[in-house]
Parts: C-alpha cells; sequence; structure tokens
C-alpha cells in the first residue's frame, strides 16, 4: 500500500493545481479555434498541445545547471536547500530574493534576511529528508523543518565530491550536504526546480529544442528564411510608396512600448517586447523578447500569435470605422511588372540598406532576404523550394510546440500577462489604424493615382493574412475589386518594417 501510496504522490494528479486547470482549457481552445474555426491552424495547433505540454502538473525537484549571476566575491558561501539558494558574502550578509521568498513559505511569513545575526552569519538549512542520496551527486536538497546553522561548521565537516562540498552533522542523526566553495559571474551550478517554478523546457530532449526559443533564439530566424523564400516583393516594388505604409504600421509598435512604460509595471527593455506584438510578427517578437526579456516570453509569443491568428476579427472593425463607402469603393489602377534584375538586386541592396540601419535585427533581415535571394535567382531552386516547403514547416512545428510550453500556469496566469495582452491588441489596432490613415493622407497629397485606404491595414507583417483580409472586406463593398496583390505591396513591407524596428529597438536597448 505504502508504494502505490508513494506512486501516487508522483502523479500529476496529486500534484494537480486549480490553475494547471486553465492552462490547460486554454490549450483545449487554441486547438479548437484551429481546428473548428480554421483560424492559423498551422500555428495553433502545435502552440495548443505545447500548452498542454507545458502545463501538466509534475514533480520538478530535479537538478539542472543554471548560471550564477551575482556578486563576486573571495570567499563566497552557497547554500542551496529546498529549491533556493542564498549566499554569505565577506561582510556576513546573507542575500537572496528567492531565499526570502522561501523563507516566508517555511515560516508562514513574510522575513527579511536581515533578521538573521549577521555577525554570527546564521543561515537557513532544511531538514531531513533529502530528495536524493547525497553520495550520487555534488549536492542534496532537504525538505522540512528549517535549522540554524552557524557557518562555522561548513568549514569543519569531512569534505564530499570534486564541488568543495561538506557534509555538515546537525546532531540526533540529522546531516546536510552543503557547498562553500567560491563562485564567479558565469560559474555553473546546482539548482533545484520546485513545482511552482515548473518549466518542461528541463525534462530530457525539451531543453535542447527550447534553445531555440531562448537565448539562442535560432527558430525566428530560420521562419524569416522561409518567408523570404515564400514572399514576392513584386506588388511593392511595382508600386514603391506601398512601403510608407509597411512603415507607417510600426507605429503601434511604439504605442504599445510607451503604454507599456506608463504603466508603470515595466521597465524599457520589457515595455519595447510587449509594443513589438503590434507588429504582428510572431517570430520577431519572440526574437525581441528572448533577448530583452526572456522571462515574458511565454505572454509575449502567445499574444503575437493569438492576434495573428484574429485578423480576421480585430482588423475589418477597425478599417471600416476609418474609411467611408467611398474610399472603400476605389479601385486602383493595374501595377507595373517589375523585371528580374530588379527582383534579383533587391534583396541584396535592401539588406545592405535595413542592416546598416538596424543591426540589431540583422539576424532576422539577413535571412529574410537570403530566403528572397533564392527565390528570385532562378539558380537555386531546390533551395528554395525546400526553404518554402519542407523546412519551415519544420521549424514552425518545434516553434509552435516550445512556445506554447513556455507558458507554464506559474508564469502565465498573472496580472502582468493580463496586460501583455491588453497592450498587444492595442498596439496591433494602433496599427491597422495608422496604415489605414497613412494611405488616405496618400491620397490628399497624391491624388493622381488613388490608392484604396483599406491596403493600409494590411501594413501589419502577417502575411498573407491581412492582405487576404483587406480583399475580403473590399469585396463586400464591390464584388469586383481585386485588391489581393495591391495589399501585397505594404504587406510584405510590413515584414521588413517589423524586422527593422526590432532592430533598432535592440541595437538600442539589446546591450
Amino acid at each position: 500500500m505504502e508504494t502505490l501510496l508513494n506512486y501516487l504522490r508522483d502523479t500529476g494528479f496529486a500534484q494537480f493545481h486549480w490553475s494547471n486547470g486553465v492552462m490547460l482549457a486554454i490549450g483545449g481552445l487554441f486547438i479548437y479555434l484551429a481546428i473548428a474555426k480554421k483560424f492559423e491552424p498551422l500555428l495553433l495547433v502545435p502552440i495548443g498541445f505545447g500548452i498542454l505540454i507545458g502545463n501538466i502538473p509534475y514533480d520538478a525537484s530535479k537538478l539542472s545547471l543554471g548560471t550564477y549571476d551575482g556578486p563576486v566575491s573571495e570567499h563566497e558561501i552557497e547554500y542551496v536547500q529546498a529549491g533556493v539558494r542564498g549566499f554569505v558574502t565577506d561582510d556576513g550578509v546573507l542575500i537572496g530574493e528567492e531565499l526570502e521568498q522561501e523563507l516566508q513559505i517555511l515560516h508562514g511569513r513574510p522575513i527579511a534576511l536581515d533578521d538573521f545575526n549577521a555577525s554570527v552569519q546564521e543561515v537557513l538549512v532544511v531538514d531531513p529528508t533529502p530528495l536524493f542520496n547525497p553520495a550520487e551527486g555534488p549536492a542534496a536538497y532537504y525538505r522540512g523543518e528549517a535549522w540554524m546553522l552557524n557557518t562555522h561548521d561548513l568549514l569543519t565537516g569531512p569534505p564530499v565530491g570534486d564541488l568543495g562540498a561538506r557534509i555538515v552533522d546537525l546532531g540526533q542523526g540529522r546531516k546536510i550536504l552543503v557547498s562553500h566553495q567560491t563562485r564567479r559571474k558565469g560559474d555553473k551550478y546546482p539548482q533545484l526546480w520546485t513545482p511552482e517554478q515548473q518549466d518542461v523546457h528541463n525534462a530530457s530532449v525539451f531543453w535542447w529544442l527550447f534553445a531555440g526559443v531562448g537565448l539562442a533564439g535560432f527558430y525566428p530566424p530560420l521562419i524569416f528564411l522561409g518567408v523570404g523564400a515564400l514572399t514576392d516583393f513584386g506588388p511593392m516594388l511595382s508600386r514603391p510608396k506601398t512601403l510608407l505604409l509597411g512603415a507607417a504600421a510600426q507605429f503601434g509598435i511604439f504605442a504599445a512600448l510607451i503604454g507599456a512604460v506608463a504603466s508603470g509595471m515595466f521597465d524599457l527593455r520589457e515595455a519595447a517586447s510587449i509594443g513589438i506584438i503590434g507588429g504582428a510578427d510572431g517570430p520577431t517578437a519572440i526574437f525581441t523578447c528572448a533577448q530583452l526579456a526572456p522571462h515574458l516570453l511565454g505572454a509575449v509569443a502567445l499574444a503575437a500569435y493569438s492576434y495573428m491568428a484574429m485578423v480576421p476579427i480585430i482588423q475589418p472593425p477597425i478599417m471600416k470605422l476609418l474609411t467611408t463607402k467611398d474610399e472603400r469603393l476605389i479601385r486602383m489602377s493595374e501595377a507595373k511588372p517589375v523585371s528580374k534584375r530588379v527582383k534579383v538586386f533587391f534583396p541584396i541592396v535592401c539588406f545592405l540598406i535595413t542592416a546598416f540601419i538596424a543591426p540589431g535585427g540583422l539576424p532576422l533581415l539577413g535571412m529574410l532576404f537570403f530566403g528572397n535571394l533564392l527565390r528570385e535567382c532562378l539558380v537555386t531552386d531546390r533551395l528554395s523550394k525546400t526553404a518554402q516547403t519542407t523546412f519551415i514547416d519544420i521549424v514552425t512545428i518545434l516553434l509552435g510546440v516550445t512556445v506554447g510550453a513556455k507558458t507554464s500556469a506559474a508564469s502565465f496566469l498573472t496580472v502582468q500577462t493580463i496586460l501583455i495582452f491588453v497592450l498587444g491588441i492595442v498596439a496591433f489596432a494602433i496599427a491597422t489604424g495608422t496604415g489605414v490613415l497613412a494611405a488616405k493622407l496618400m491620397n490628399k497629397l497624391s491624388p493622381g493615382d488613388p490608392v484604396n485606404p483599406l491596403i493600409g491595414a494590411a501594413g501589419v507583417s502577417a502575411v498573407p493574412m491581412a492582405a487576404r483580409v483587406v480583399h475580403t472586406v473590399g469585396q463586400k463593398e464591390d464584388p469586383q475589386n481585386y485588391l489581393l496583390m495591391h495589399a501585397m505591396g505594404p504587406n510584405v513591407a510590413g515584414v521588413i518594417g517589423s524586422a527593422v524596428a526590432a532592430g533598432v529597438l535592440l541595437s538600442k536597448l539589446g546591450g
């Protein structure tokens, strides 16, 4: 019976929390919208299932390697207990925000680290049940009652292993393994993941998969390679002024950035990560957030992809609100053909210009224009077809699943996340509106070659969804008005614009 009970304690049922249930429901909703409503199924099915993966409750009391980024001291002592770590520095000050949180849990009330007697360097140790045999690893973790221990004892116990760890006898048959070696920035240390810090990326092969959306962040540039191979810049090149519509739509990014800073809940780097949602470009949002505010990655990525999928719902009311019926009935002149030579030179020249302007966006811009060159040069058909099909499909699967799995309940169900979604939709709405208004202004300044203001809404970089929505709204007013190819001009310009905007933010804030 005891064996059975121990097994049940290790199952997800025993560790289930209501927050896990909420996130599982959200994951199910994404899958439902993708299958039943056809909302971007290639994105929402992987993301929805990833949410399910990331929110199965499990005992996360497993060792992983973290990186020490605390103050450098010649005689720092590291204490790892109950999933938290604290340090005693040369002046006897115990530090570590996580340790304060653990003290509050153990004592049932807030306890500041200053409450401890720094003069005798007493520290918290937790006893008595080891989560694994100390002989099997460089450190041991304990749950149970708290004990106070003078740090002098740390230097007298017998050494264990090769990491400077020592066993300390607490009396009454209780022993604990602690480490007291010097730590410097960048050193690896054993770290415990608690259920509250549950992160599925630490599990087996997921550690490697998550590198694509973490600080390595190589999935978004690879997605851009496929996007470049799929994109025909001809509509934009045949009517270059539509490039301005793609640029105008980027105002949503900076409006949301300002709003996030004004809220007082986010710093400038976090605000920049949130603002990029306004570009309606999921890979760009992930790439930017992974470098500026990785702790917000799950919420930012989910918001970006959610609004990309809801383009047919969000954009039409804004488009109709800002245009008159006569404006929606405007028929645009046929675009001029673009020579093959121009199409070949464009990705090379545009890459050099944009990369010098915003070097922070080099990975995105480089892969976007490289993919487009593969498409247009006509001598790399095999590479172009691979990038357009199998390659981008594989990366989309990995990106969607890992992004979904980043939305664990503990980090996702917060007030900050709600505000991120609110700011995200505001950014998206402003981006749509500024694109439409820029098209109307363009007609005032150049009445001889009018553009249908609806195509300004395609300035967001949700390719080709936004262009299709523009075409659909236009045909409801005039079934013979074909706006799809006209809308593709600002649509592909928006892809460039969002990458440049991300590059500007990364160049300024990424250091």
